[in-house]
């Protein structure tokens, strides 16, 4: 560990930052420290201050296999530090990329112009920023689909969407105007070469260590410290609740953490895998985890969380649990050089309380593989917004079925039903070992009563919520076992299109 500036790639260069506090974030070093030119960066806006509107988008590029992996985030929840080794990109970075007059814009820019895409103006840079991270990763002009997609963080007062997506497209019919990346790989590369950072500021820690090995031992060392990945969760405590997140341990450097691997049947996930890539990564092994992926989070959210923080911080309205609970999913919990497994289904003890012991923390996720033919999985999302909503309930539900329609096991799940992501162990009770009809489903229901009282707040009446989760075990039946076409939203999108 070296106490030394935080360091990344900036402006055209390898900039470095010293004497910050580890939870500043990066739109205030932009907008009120002036960025490193002490030229106040006003492009960036703050809308919202918790991931939610888009007007903070900047895009992070990140040495992924000694390539420049480019990805939108928000930067009002990202902390500064954790830009160490990395590179940052705002809107006035556009400019410099066409190499022009002062009145040439970039495609992306130029396309919002002419398909009039901004009123006001104020959540334009947010767009143009999201846009660029697409135009910059696909090779043609996406689907209307894969742009909503990339603008799923990004909210509009003024114009409507259409505009936008239009834009979107129109960016690729004009000359291509693409980032120069070999040199920032090589600053990166420079960059990275650096000892592990460590900060000190008022008393406060902050540790960036590079090794799994070195993460223990620091976890060992200070168990009290808050574990930081994606700060999607945690940085709300301080931009919304002005909490004091005392020393902080950065998981986001330990790259054998981001590694996904196949063995025996098993997925494995490294607690460092972002959102994107790990629900990316199910939903080819569970087509039917495709929904969930798309409405879990927008894309800068999803760019700049992790599964292994989702999962240790445990909301109990998190979108990830109930379906990993019931596909079995098994956590790795590291201490020091020990380690031992454990039962998602059984990690969550009461609301903010796991199974987590002091100097313990998440080393991976162990998705079991189901490939039988028999075996039926789903999951639902309900909220009062399509996309970048927390649900009012999450639901899952797998079994297993023999010939004869027997379920031969079964695992129910839910999430905002509880202080806890909670399977419903009376409804399964119900149904395990019994012909699965129509008239047991409904025996099934009546127990979900039973398994859970759920409370009443802004998303959901204490009813609504358990009518909800007995019409979803009714449409897993139909569905999954009686094979019946339901009508979807997507599918409404589609008719209202055509």
């Amino acid at each position: 560990m070296s106490q030394r500036p935080v360091t990344f790639f900036f402006r055209g260069k390898t900039q470095q930052v010293a004497g910050v506090a580890p939870v500043m974030t990066v739109l205030q070093f932009l907008r009120e420290h002036g960025g490193l030119d002490q030229v106040r960066q006003t492009g960036t806006k703050e809308g919202c201050a918790e991931g939610d509107c888009g007007a903070c988008t900047v895009v992070i590029g990140e040495l992924v296999n000694d390539q420049l992996q480019l990805r939108s985030v928000n930067a009002c929840i990202q902390f500064l530090p954790t830009l160490d080794g990395k590179a940052l990109f705002t809107v006035e970075d556009l400019k410099t990329l066409t190499l022009s007059s002062e009145s040439v814009l970039h495609p992306v820019q130029q396309a919002m112009v002419e398909h009039h895409g901004s009123q006001c103006g104020f959540c334009t840079p947010g767009f143009i920023m999201s846009l660029w991270s697409m135009y910059e990763n696909e090779s043609h002009a996406p689907d209307k689909a894969k742009v909503s997609d990339y603008l799923s963080g990004n909210l509009c007062r003024c114009t409507g969407y259409r505009p936008i997506l239009d834009a979107a497209q129109k960016a690729f019919d004009y000359p291509k105007v693409m980032l120069e990346r070999q040199n920032i790989i090589e600053a990166l590369k420079q960059i990275q070469a650096l000892p592990s950072l460590q900060l000190e500021y008022q008393g406060q820690q902050f540790f960036a260590p590079k090794t799994v090995q070195e993460f223990a031992a620091l976890r060992q060392q200070y168990p009290q410290a808050r574990i930081v990945a994606g700060s999607t969760d945690v940085g709300l405590w301080v931009t919304k609740l002005g909490r004091d997140l005392g020393d902080m341990l950065y998981i986001g450097q330990v790259q054998e953490l981001k590694s996904i691997d196949i063995d025996q049947n098993m997925l494995h996930i490294g607690a460092n895998v972002s959102l994107s890539d790990a629900l990316s990564k199910i939903s080819d092994i569970y087509p039917d985890f495709e929904e969930l992926q798309r409405r879990f989070a927008s894309m800068p959210i999803k760019n700049a969380g992790t599964l292994g923080g989702n999962i240790a911080n445990g909301s109990p309205i998190g979108d990830s649990m109930p379906a990993l609970i019931t596909l079995d999913t098994i956590l790795r919990l590291r201490s020091g050089e020990q380690r031992r497994d454990i039962a998602l289904a059984d990690y969550y003890l009461d609301y903010q309380k796991t199974a987590l012991q002091a100097g313990e923390f998440v080393e991976a996720i162990l998705i079991p593989i189901h490939s039988s033919k028999t075996f039926k999985f789903a999951t639902y999302k309900i909220s009062k917004r399509f996309e970048q909503d927390i649900s009012a309930v999450c639901a899952a539900f797998s079994c297993e079925l023999d010939e004869n329609k027997v379920v031969q096991s079964i695992n129910i799940a839910f999430g905002g039903m509880a202080a806890i992501p909670k399977r419903a162990v009376q409804a399964e009770a119900v149904l395990l070992g019994k012909v699965m009809s129509a008239e047991l489903i409904q025996h099934a229901q009546v127990a979900l009563a039973q398994d859970f009282q759920p409370l009443s707040d802004g998303r959901a009446s204490s009813a609504y919520r358990l009518q909800v989760a007995q019409n979803c075990l009714q449409r897993f039946y139909l569905e999954k076992i009686e094979d019946t076409p339901m009508t979807r939203v997507d599918d409404l999108i589609a008719l209202v299109e055509v």
